[in-house]
């Protein structure tokens, strides 16, 4: 069994590049190829966004996915924020655009994303962190080894069909 597959991206490697409210995005003469777009922003583009031009949107962790989940397929990345490594509503967002949206594109981790966090990203969806600064990508590395293929935790509705059948049972 292999480690889950995350990507770790850096500075150097980062060839999306967000859009800042001081840009002028508003009105627009040509996209921007490979644009980081704040939901605000998004909104204010997206009936006019060229298909032929990958974008990708920035949502805030206090921000509720169903405000992009009619236009989920137009993201080829979806980056989540982590303003505090404490806050962890980002991992509900993933969840959400990973099963309930079937998002497939690139959906990345930033801000305050520790490497104790890596298993549990890669369970509920991420494909890419941005680590913290004084986060080390060898030791991200090992601590996704430590969990191949799979995890360490049952999950008790979708994997458990047996507890599922009893939930309803008892329900009854």
């Amino acid at each position: 069994m292999s480690a889950p597959t995350m990507k770790f991206i850096d500075a150097a490697s980062n060839r999306w590049h967000e859009v800042t409210a001081d840009d002028a995005l508003v009105p627009m003469p040509t996209p921007c190829a490979e644009c980081l777009l704040s939901t605000a922003q998004w909104q204010a583009v997206r009936t006019t966004w060229p298909r032929d031009i990958p974008v990708g949107i920035v949502l805030a962790n206090d921000v509720d996915v169903e405000t992009i989940g009619r236009d989920v397929a137009s993201f080829a990345i979806v980056a989540l924020q982590f303003p505090k490594w404490t806050d962890g509503r980002a991992y509900s967002q993933a969840r959400l655009l990973r099963s309930r949206y079937r998002y497939t594109g690139e959906l990345r981790a930033t801000g305050e994303v520790l490497v104790d966090m890596l298993p549990l990203l890669a369970r509920t969806g991420f494909d890419a962190v941005v680590l913290r600064a004084d986060q080390s990508r060898a030791v991200a590395e090992r601590a996704l080894a430590m969990f191949p293929a799979g995890h360490y935790q049952g999950d008790t509705l979708a994997r458990q069909p047996h507890f599922r059948r009893r939930l309803s049972e008892s329900a009854t």
